[in-house]
């Protein structure tokens, strides 16, 4: 049953706002004639309350069907709802009952609800409700409350939560409480008796819609659980489909919709099978390509037999003797450096592969990706793997690597994202450089340096050689002040780099980047 839930009404919303204005007349002491407007938001509450009570009644009448039809599914749903019903209707009773004492109290004992003659009477209401020994008013405060949480823990819309919080709602206002009143008396007290039967009657209402909301909640929690669909279909949901000579096959055979209350009939390749929930499971046979094959049948809600076949295809490989271990980007490992590498073992997921080195460290990156990072230069490491599949471990052969220290980097400076390495270049981009960089630029690798110090070396008209000190990585202000001097095709050399590599050692560059000033 797909019933949506309801949203309050421009009608409703209309009477909540009539209800609010007559209230604020009656708080400027208009004469009594206007009470006889409480009669009119009091008739469109009642009309609103037994619209929602005969919906309710429905969906109460569809809970009883269903569990007639499906006990197993439904009882639980049912017994929520009866619940539901039976507070709705005691709290409704309750203010029914209170509704009928205030207007007696105001027109003696032939008072009757639908026909108040005293509707300006003061003082009714505050006898029922707030007298000290019998007022009835703390007692629906607490059913009030009482009643919210347990509705409101059976609502899963956070929307229609907040809704019905707020319709049943007993805080009181912030002037109220200054002036020491409890609920009770900030609703009932000097109220008159049109008022504070259609407050009541509010109530009911806000009541109704709440039960209302329940409901809803707890049928479609029925037809989450309900295989009525326009298309059904029979599915086989292997664990895995590429298994090894000997291991078991398992996977469960369900239609498209299913349905724990009603087991469906599985035949494999013409024979009926046993399978729990669905679960069908074998020992793979030889290696190579197989498949499987049958049908499921099953009684649809009409009664009605319907059968949907099923081909399932699967692999059955050679046992793993070996792991696959390759370096992402080289076939050596450097010292000292974080070495990406991949892992994988055929037919086992990449989070169920371990992998641990000697002589290094090596780290999980995650999806079968590691970092090694071996720690010395000229030692071999070892790499191993285990792989765990379905309850077993295997160990396969472990991987040697040599190790090696990096190779030396080299210095360029920066234009851009252009790197210069030496040649022609304009004297307003040789001023615009802040100084030498150095990195491993092989096309394979591109591991980046930190430069420590270098010197640029300059020939006076004498042809005599000229070194100049950096400031560490930049150049320095002498530096700068002998490249404006520089005549075109004047050209200097930069030499004696010192850089210090990821794995720390510092290493002084051989050779010379020639520069020519263009």
């Amino acid at each position: 049953m797909a019933i949506k839930k309801r949203p309050v009404s421009p009608r409703q919303k209309m009477i909540n706002l009539m209800y609010i204005v007559l209230l604020a007349m009656l708080a400027l002491n208009i004469s009594t004639e206007v009470l006889d407007g409480f009669s009119i938001v009091e008739d469109s509450l009642n009309r609103t309350t037994a619209n929602a009570s005969e919906e309710n009644r429905s969906l109460y009448r569809d809970f009883e069907t269903q569990l007639r039809q499906n006990p197993e599914k439904v009882k639980a749903w049912f017994e929520k709802a009866t619940a539901v019903k039976q507070m709705s209707d005691s709290l409704f009773e309750f203010a029914r009952q209170l509704k009928v004492a205030i207007v007696k109290k105001a027109d003696g004992a032939q008072g009757n609800v639908e026909d108040i003659a005293h509707k300006d009477n003061l003082d009714a209401a505050g006898e029922v409700m707030l007298a000290p020994l019998t007022g009835k008013g703390k007692q629906l405060f607490l059913r009030i409350n009482s009643y919210r949480e347990r509705i409101l823990k059976l609502v899963d819309d956070p929307h229609q939560k907040r809704i019905i919080a707020d319709n049943l709602s007993t805080a009181v206002p912030r002037k109220a409480r200054l002036q020491g009143k409890n609920w009770q008396e900030y609703m009932f007290e000097n109220m008159p008796v049109a008022a504070a039967v259609t407050l009541l009657s509010k109530l009911q209402s806000d009541m109704r819609y709440a039960e209302g909301e329940v409901l809803h909640t707890l049928v479609s929690n029925i037809d989450v659980k309900d295989i009525r669909v326009n298309k059904l279909n029979a599915y086989v949901i292997p664990e895995k489909t590429v298994l090894y000579p000997g291991e078991r096959f398992n996977a469960n055979i369900v239609m498209a919709a299913v349905d724990t209350t009603l087991r469906p009939q599985i035949f494999v390749n013409g024979q009926r099978v046993v399978a729990r929930e669905g679960r069908y499971s074998f020992m793979a046979p030889s290696v190579g390509e197989h498949a499987f094959g049958g049908y499921i049948m099953m009684q649809n809600r009409r009664g009605e037999v319907v059968r949907r076949d099923f081909l399932q295809k699967y692999s059955v490989i050679p046992a793993p003797t070996s792991a696959t271990v390759a370096a992402d980007m080289m076939n050596v490992l450097y010292a000292g450096y974080p070495n990406p590498m991949s892992v994988s073992v055929p037919g086992v997921p990449a989070n169920a592969v371990s992998v641990s080195m000697s002589g290094g460290a090596m780290t999980a990156k995650g999806n079968g990706h590691f970092v090694a990072v071996p720690a010395a230069v000229g030692r071999d490491v070892t790499i191993r793997v285990t792989a765990r599949d379905k309850g077993q471990v295997r160990t396969l052969p472990p991987f040697v690597f040599h190790v090696r220290k990096l190779p030396d980097p080299t210095a360029y400076i920066a234009l851009g994202t252009t790197r210069f390495k030496g040649g022609g270049m304009s004297k307003s981009a040789l001023m615009g450089a802040t100084g030498i960089h150095a990195a491993i630029d092989d096309g394979l690798l591109d591991i980046p340096f930190r430069v420590l110090s270098f010197e640029t070396v300059f020939f006076d008209n004498m042809g005599n050689a000229v070194p100049v000190a950096s400031a560490g990585a930049d150049f320095s202000d002498r530096q700068r002040e002998t490249f404006r001097g520089l005549a075109r095709n004047r050209r200097f050399y930069i030499s004696h780099v010192k850089a210090v590599g990821p794995d720390g050692i510092t290493r002084t560059l051989t050779g010379a980047l020639e520069v020519i000033v263009r």
